[in-house]
């Protein structure tokens, strides 16, 4: 399997340039086209209750959001330099929705982690949860300073979901290049939820995987597989997003929200 297209969110947070520099490494090493993505929308004018004309607000607001869309496009071709095939792309659009849209012209959609210390990515920032839910493609996390990703040590967070075979799939483009994969089962479940079956499906496509299985954790399930991730020096988390519905996640808690939030590497997710 290869990745003919990769799609990289563009935003004016801090880590966006350590992003499009880690999408263009990964474009590179595919022979891949990256796309850098960037929407702002343009805030409505309320009319004024004396009459006044909105029309000179509406083109300032206008004006600003071109502008955004300009410097954005700026840091774009300043970072991408390593893809050798690039394009770009910017609307006066919401970039949730452009960016869903544009989501079916790619193999893979790289988009910045939010968590609660990681800075504002101003209005062209698009929610990983909501993008998961939406794009119908592999969605890669990509929290702050990271300016590269080679995959050599892979943890895969495994659970028999319509999810998590989803995202085995999706990674075996990453999976068949690493040195090593652990899949980790974590709960109630672990010796009963299909980790071996899915070592010897990756064993069919020439993947070596070492099952991890851990019945009774003594740390929440997302604490437990970034305790992995560290033990094992992973470079990359694969999991399947959303087992439950992503309303019940951010009410009650749930594993997808904690990594959204907290992961300090990248993690490769579908749903």
């Amino acid at each position: 399997m290869t990745l003919s297209s990769i799609l990289v969110s563009v935003d004016a947070g801090a880590s966006c340039a350590d992003r499009v520099q880690l999408a263009a490494g990964l474009a590179a090493r595919s022979g891949a086209r990256l796309v850098g993505l960037a929407a702002c929308p343009v805030p409505a004018v309320v009319p004024a209750l004396d009459g006044m004309s909105v029309e000179p607000l509406a083109e300032a607001e206008e004006e600003r959001a071109r502008e955004r869309l300009a410097a954005a496009e700026a840091l774009f071709e300043r970072e991408a330099g390593e893809a050798g095939k690039r394009a770009w792309r910017g609307a006066l659009a919401s970039p949730l929705a452009t960016l869903v849209a544009q989501a079916r012209i790619a193999d893979l959609v790289i988009v910045g982690r939010q968590g609660p210390a990681d800075g504002d990515p101003g209005p062209m920032g698009v929610s990983p949860g909501a993008l998961l839910m939406e794009a119908g493609r592999p969605v890669l996390l990509v929290p702050p300073g990271l300016e590269r990703l080679v995959p050599k040590r892979v943890v895969v967070a495994w659970k028999d979901t319509r999810e998590a075979r989803r995202a085995v799939h999706d990674a075996l483009p990453y999976l068949a290049a690493a040195e090593r994969t652990c899949i980790v089962a974590v709960g109630p479940d672990a010796h009963h939820g299909g980790a071996e079956a899915t070592a010897r499906y990756l064993a069919g496509h020439g993947i070596a995987a070492t099952p991890h299985l851990m019945p009774s954790p003594a740390f929440s399930a997302a604490d437990e597989l970034l305790r992995v991730c560290d033990r094992e020096g992973a470079d990359l988390l694969v999991m399947g997003a959303y087992g439950h519905s992503r309303l019940r996640e951010w009410v009650f808690g749930g594993v997808t929200r904690d990594i959204l939030r907290t992961a300090p590497l990248c993690c490769l997710m579908s749903h």
